[in-house]
């Protein structure tokens, strides 16, 4: 290429600021010197970039594109520099785990705090997903270690008990269910629901067990975490669908938590690593014991 990383960075930082004088000073360099390397890179692309104007400049159609390609490119070398960064201050090994919305909210959080006390040198990157999703990660090899709450076991993994939960309906008091000891999904969705944000692994899953019944999830308010769905179901707001672990002792006499019946509602996390790994990693092995509470560790 007939440019470099420091042209992007001008020209980005130019059509930020819609001005060559202020992108040059955040690139610390002078407007005579932002301009030249601007024109340079048109000339190496062969479009015209910014247009000249008496108050500053204007990003042309064909400089949107490459301003949006550039901002791309420079952020993934960001996060390239980000994901370096711990090996230069000494981190030892990096774990790749993914879990399901019930394992990240509730109760990773606490064992992850565990782990990195006992191996502070070692990242974890965790990431949620729908359980199938993560089955497929981890036979794949994009994910070192799982945790999932599946009917069945995939023949390529191992599979440990990790947690026993239970997804609940939270009614608020007074509101037509929670008379009832327990309750069927499908008797709920006639009810506005609070919910989490669309893309979440449980919003996910309730939206499709809704469309199995031939119903939809009436969703009133999205929000980002089950706190915030235990609040608003106790001001009135809507019912809500958590794991019973995500209720506090502070929320009784506030809300009604209704059993569900529905056989998916049982929520058996387990932990799920390739049967036969392709090499050896001995911090995913020392996660998968202290998340399982085996003896070797």
């Amino acid at each position: 290429m007939a440019y470099d990383l420091t042209d992007l960075k001008v020209f980005v930082a130019v059509a930020r600021a819609g001005n060559v004088s202020r992108g040059a000073q955040q690139c610390h360099l002078a407007p005579s010197s932002a301009s030249l390397r601007i024109k340079h890179l048109e000339q190496a692309v062969g479009v015209q970039l910014l247009s000249r104007q008496a108050r500053g400049v204007d990003v042309t159609e064909a400089g949107q594109v490459m301003l949006e390609h550039a901002q791309r490119c420079l952020a993934m070398l960001e996060q390239m520099n980000a994901d370096l960064r711990p090996y230069a201050q000494g981190m030892t090994g990096n774990v790749t785990l993914f879990a399901n919305n019930n394992a990240v909210s509730s109760h990773l959080p606490a064992d992850l705090a565990r782990f990195f006390a006992l191996y502070p040198s070692v990242r974890v990157t965790l990431e949620e997903r729908l359980s199938p999703d993560i089955v497929a990660a981890v036979i794949a090899g994009r994910a070192a270690v799982g945790v999932v709450a599946v009917d069945s076991e995939h023949p390529a993994l191992q599979y440990f008990p990790y947690r026993k939960d239970q997804l609940v309906l939270l009614c608020p008091l007074g509101h037509s269910l929670a008379s009832q000891r327990s309750a069927s999904f499908s008797e709920c969705l006639g009810h506005p629901f609070i919910s989490l944000q669309s893309g979440a692994a449980l919003h996910t899953f309730l939206m499709n067990q809704a469309s199995a019944l031939g119903e939809r999830l009436d969703v009133r308010v999205q929000v980002s975490g089950y706190r915030a769905i235990v609040r608003l179901v106790a001001s009135g707001a809507g019912v809500g669908i958590v794991p019973r672990t995500a209720i506090e002792p502070s929320d009784e006499g506030k809300l009604v938590a209704v059993d569900l019946l529905d056989p998916w509602a049982q929520r058996d996390l387990r932990v799920c690593i390739p049967r036969h790994p392709g090499e050896k990693n001995v911090y995913r092995d020392k996660l998968v014991d202290l998340l399982c509470g085996r003896s070797s560790l």
